[in-house]
């Protein structure tokens, strides 16, 4: 089934008030993250994302880990999340201890 409602999308800036500060537990994410990171060229923009998601806790909600996961790969690849046009985000059911983070980064036609 497919719907369309005309309404201006809400961005994450507009949704709360405040600044929101990194945790600890992010800043070692990030930290571990980058340096497992390998040496990557990117297309030219515009990109499509694929990000799969292998968690042992299926209770998260899918779209949890891509905020973390696209700015850290941001800061590692020198993009912009706003040249993203288009993507595909899966959760794996692995066992704990398995958990694991594949993404490919792909150019799309303008």
């Amino acid at each position: 089934m497919k719907m369309k409602i005309q309404i201006k999308p809400l961005s994450i800036n507009e949704a709360f008030q405040g600044r929101r500060f990194k945790t600890k537990k992010y800043k070692d994410f990030e930290q571990e993250f980058l340096l497992k990171l390998k040496p990557l060229k990117l297309p030219k923009p515009f990109y499509s994302v694929y990000y799969e998601f292998g968690l042992s806790n299926v209770l998260s909600d899918w779209d949890n880990p891509v905020k973390p996961t696209q700015d850290i790969l941001q800061q590692k690849y020198g993009f912009n999340d706003k040249n993203i046009f288009e993507a595909l985000v899966r959760k794996v059911k692995v066992n704990k201890g398995e958990e694991y983070i594949k993404f490919e980064i792909k150019s799309i036609d303008n």
